[in-house]
């Protein structure tokens, strides 16, 4: 059904193309429209395959038998699906979150909150969890698995319990405790498992064993920054302070009589990880030698499987050789791309992968490893075809103080790599990084012409400890040079034309756009930001009171980007009288991680001072662009409005 349903969405694609252009591209659509194809996640014996993905706009659930045979689609509404998963073969846990209007007590006036729909593939009922329970908030804080006990699935979530109000008719906030519930997943009654310590500013975390136990917990003291980690038992197995925060449970180690965390070592270093027994010990540290892109860990046990080394070459490391085998042969089968494990069955040999890069628009399969077939599951841009994806390679250089660094080019199809029009595309985070897989912002400009380039500056997360805290202070210095050290870099090779480059970015990429008009001169035709940074005061004070004044935030922000005077040097809004490139501004008005008025700043400011702007403001969106009208209004705004100011031919 995916696949005739991708040829029909192609076939419509093939009409709107003009006749008499020499290179037939899709409409833009093909890839603003949300991906056809966003995740997907199989069952335990390997039977059924969950799909999410959407369809005129719908957000769908599609289970299948096997990779083709369609057993039933849920219709989703208009529901922000985050992610699936199985519980056995019996139940699909829906994640979904919703931006959600605050009431009196919070410091926020809106949050993104978190939801989960239980689907029953017997019964053919969803219903939601904590939906019945009047004494627990509705919504899910944290997600601690998926049990078979006593042949009942039982799910395990964080909640937030309410107290009962003076008269004893109806329920109240009270201290806000984090509180561990199992689930019944058939009748949907709960039980309390564990309850967060209570302390200013505490946060915990758990880790649950194989029969829903509580095997090891995290508790955090925002205040004065202390931790420890405490045994099923209560005992506390390993301490230390870490005032920024930089500490978390990562799994059980791979016996299941060890606990693995992370923690920050001090300035200088990012995140070590150690390992200690649950029984009680010496810490010991681990993986000093690999710099770890992803762990695999046992859904079932929460036991480390193995991990991704962030190598570039996806290698994947088991300690059960078996599946290492099994991994190199799936890695040597799609060797031509960038390829993800995403889901596996409970015997490994049926595994769900994704696969990106050179002539690939992002695709979906299921791996049988004993008859050794992969069949495709689908497609998320199904309208895409292989000719059309822009050619993509790293490029290496130097940054102007000697450090090393990368980013990715994407060339326009069918265009000579040689003085071409450009766009700098910083990406947002600042921790996250772009490579070699299929970006379909950069897409839909390689398309209609543009070289794109993609800079991982320093504080990018695929360099290592030392790149990425060399980030700390430098909003809008090197980090900022860095992005234009990349531009120059294709200068210098003769790809870019120097006159015709505009830079844009979302989030922090929204901030790097604005200082590469405002607080650099010269370099660009223009800068469009989408849910971006302007005034870094305005930020920080925000960010401040949401939280309550959390200590360890404000620690970890002034570590970060500093404080007081020098955010007034590094913020475009305070620097709006030197923008020299009209800017485009789009946001969304549900964002809640930056907030609105941060582009109604940048726009107040630009106003007063005279220079050319445009301000797109986005109705019910939010800051991942996750609603299909508006995120294709988004890219035909910056589509037109760089077109206008860098005309690519």
């Amino acid at each position: 059904m995916i696949r005739l349903l991708s040829r029909a969405i192609m076939l419509i694609g093939l009409l709107l193309i003009d006749p008499a252009s020499s290179i037939a591209r899709p409409p833009l659509s093909a890839y603003g429209e949300l991906p056809g194809f966003e995740t997907a996640a199989i069952s335990r014996s390997g039977k059924y395959v969950a799909i999410i993905g959407t369809l005129n706009g719908k957000k769908q659930l599609m289970i299948l038998e096997g990779a083709t045979k369609p057993l039933r689609i849920i219709e989703l509404d208009n529901f922000k699906v985050r992610d699936i998963e199985w519980a056995g073969d019996e139940y699909i846990l829906i994640v979904i979150s919703q931006t959600e209007a605050l009431g009196f007590g919070f410091t926020a006036d809106k949050a993104e909150l978190t939801q989960i729909l239980v689907h029953g593939i017997s019964n053919n009922k969803t219903e939601w969890v904590f939906r019945k329970q009047k004494s627990i908030a509705n919504t899910i804080i944290g997600r601690y698995g998926t049990r078979l006990l006593d042949g009942k699935w039982k799910g395990y979530f964080g909640g937030m319990s309410l107290d009962r109000d003076a008269r004893g008719t109806s329920f109240e906030l009270g201290d806000n405790s984090e509180t561990v519930f199992q689930i019944d997943l058939e009748k949907m009654y709960d039980r309390q498992v564990d309850k967060q310590k209570p302390g200013a500013n505490a946060y915990s975390d758990w880790l649950l064993d194989a029969q829903g136990s509580v095997a090891a917990k995290l508790n955090y003291q925002g205040d004065s920054g202390k931790w420890s980690i405490e045994n099923g038992g209560g005992q506390s197995i390993a301490d230390a302070s870490n005032p920024n925060g930089e500490i978390g449970l990562i799994a059980l180690g791979s016996d299941g009589a060890t606990v693995i965390y992370y923690r920050s070592e001090g300035d200088n270093e990012a995140h070590s990880v150690y390992e200690v027994a649950l029984a009680g010990g010496e810490p010991v540290r681990r993986f000093q030698n690999d710099s770890i892109d992803r762990w695999y860990i046992d859904p079932r046990s929460n036991q480390l499987l193995g991990y991704r080394k962030k190598s570039g070459t996806d290698q994947m490391v088991f300690f059960d050789p078996r599946l290492t085998k099994a991994a190199t042969n799936i890695r040597r089968a799609f060797s031509e791309y960038h390829m993800r494990l995403e889901d596996w069955n409970q015997d490994f040999t049926k595994v769900v992968v994704s696969t990106s890069g050179n002539g690939d628009a992002g695709s979906w399969w299921l791996v049988d490893l004993t008859n050794m077939r992969a069949e495709q599951l689908g497609s998320e841009y199904p309208q895409v075809r292989v000719e059309d994806v822009g050619k993509m390679e790293l490029i290496s250089y130097t940054a102007q103080d000697g450090l090393k660094m990368d980013g990715v080019l994407t060339l326009p199809p069918g265009r000579v790599a040689k003085n071409l029009p450009a766009i700098m595309l910083p990406h947002g985070g600042p921790a996250a990084h772009d490579d070699i897989r299929f970006d379909w912002w950069a897409q839909a400009f390689a398309a209609s012409g543009y070289a794109v380039f993609q800079p991982n500056f320093r504080g990018s997360t695929n360099r290592g400890a030392t790149f990425q805290k060399a980030s700390e202070g430098e909003w809008g210095r090197k980090m900022q040079t860095d992005i234009s050290d990349g531009m120059a870099e294709l200068v210098k090779s003769g790809i870019i034309d120097p006159k015709r480059v505009c830079i844009m970015g979302a989030s922090y990429g929204g901030y790097a756009a604005l200082a590469g008009v405002t607080l650099q001169q010269g370099l660009y035709r223009c800068a469009v930001s989408v849910a971006g940074i302007s005034d870094l005061n305005l930020m920080y004070r925000d960010d401040v009171k949401i939280s309550g004044r959390n200590k360890t935030l404000i620690r970890s922000l002034r570590s970060e980007i500093g404080k007081g005077r020098s955010l007034t040097e590094i913020s475009p809004a305070r620097l709006a009288d030197q923008a020299d490139a009209p800017i485009l501004l789009i946001h969304g008005k549900d964002d809640t991680v930056v907030l609105y008025n941060q582009s109604q700043t940048m726009a107040d400011a630009l106003k007063d001072a005279g220079k050319p702007f445009e301000f797109l403001g986005l109705e019910g969106e939010d800051h991942w662009l996750s609603s299909a009208d508006t995120r294709l209004k988004m890219l035909e705004a910056s589509m037109s409005f760089i077109m206008r100011n860098n005309p690519p031919h």
